[in-house]
């Protein structure tokens, strides 16, 4: 398949952030990919002039196929609700930030676009809407009707999955079941082949307490669950270690042959992973039928309208859509 069969959707994200901000910046350049942006073509437009970086916007039109021109954006544009100020979030606007993401997905699922890329958005100020709102990776799965879907973040060199997502900490030990963990790791294994072309992945995976629990001293969510299900798959011939202590998991001589790292928990292997390259990082849902890619960073209302956010991981998680696009 070649680069520029590929549409790739684009979703601008909260729209008094940092998301139109660097959906323009991406545009600067030239692209060898068909770009479409889903968002308020007025608002880009009025934020590029804020930016002071030329922007020229044009319809989107299902039958054409482009590649990305430098300065050039099309746009299939959906109307924010309320008039937006840079770095105010209004909960009005909330609606238009899912439509924007209803919209790509519909696009994905009947092949119009071949993956989608997203801008961040705002958990807190769509819940502040009244909508029920856990992160992207969620809702998307439940649109996708995907009904355990795998968050994976890659960044120099590393790959780190999570088998539990947005969730408090408190709540996590009670979430890791053995039917979850096998299904994550199901995921995991069958995405890293099919998505990223690994014939046999080795996948690292982390206990859930200090010492990987020094057996059932400090827990037994290892003894109980972990190690069981890690059991069970081997036995289906998947290559996997552990489960390790997290504290030295992250050695770059444990890494050595590892193709992807099983945290048990959000904050367990995402501090890891974005110290060792934020701003390159790349987020990717596993599990659904659809190619979804996403930045690595939030909203940040401070650098909305500033000309000092970075586009850099947005270009990253372009690239990775492309990538894995052409492994479809």
């Amino acid at each position: 398949m070649s680069a520029q069969r590929h549409c790739i959707a684009l979703t601008t994200g909260e729209p008094a952030g940092i998301g139109p901000d660097i959906c323009i910046q991406l545009a600067q350049s030239a692209h060898a990919v068909d770009i479409i942006a889903i968002g308020d073509a007025e608002l880009l437009v009025a934020r590029a002039r804020t930016l002071q970086l030329p922007l020229t916007v044009t319809s989107y039109n299902q039958s054409e196929r482009n590649t990305q021109q430098a300065g050039q954006l099309r746009v299939l544009s959906l109307k924010t609700p309320v008039p937006v100020m840079t770095g105010a979030l209004n909960p009005a606007n909330s609606r238009y930030v899912l439509d924007t993401l209803d919209r790509a997905v519909d696009g994905c699922l009947i092949g119009e676009f071949d993956a989608m890329v997203t801008a961040p958005v705002h958990k807190g100020v769509i819940n502040d809407a009244d909508i029920p709102f856990t992160g992207h990776t969620e809702y998307l799965a439940a649109r996708c009707k995907s009904p355990a879907p795998v968050m994976l973040l890659a960044a120099a060199g590393l790959r780190v999955a999570l088998a539990t997502t947005h969730l408090p900490l408190s709540e996590v030990p009670d979430a890791l079941t053995r039917e979850k963990l096998t299904h994550t790791l199901r995921i995991l294994h069958a995405d890293l082949q099919k998505r990223f072309g690994i014939q046999q992945p080795h996948i690292l995976v982390l206990g859930l307490n200090p010492h990987a629990g020094e057996g059932g001293h400090l827990g037994r969510e290892e003894i109980e669950v972990i190690t069981p299900v890690l059991d069970s798959l081997r036995e289906q011939n998947m290559r996997l270690t552990g489960p390790v202590a997290a504290d030295t998991a992250f050695n770059q001589q444990r890494l050595v042959g590892v193709d992807a790292v099983l945290a048990m928990y959000h904050d367990q292997g995402l501090p890891v992973l974005k110290q060792a390259g934020f701003g390159q990082a790349v987020n990717i849902t596993l599990g659904l039928p659809i190619i979804r890619t996403s930045v690595d960073h939030g909203t940040a209302l401070d650098l909305a309208g500033t000309g000092r956010a970075q586009h850099t991981s947005l270009e990253a998680a372009l690239r990775m859509a492309v990538d894995l696009s052409q492994r479809k």
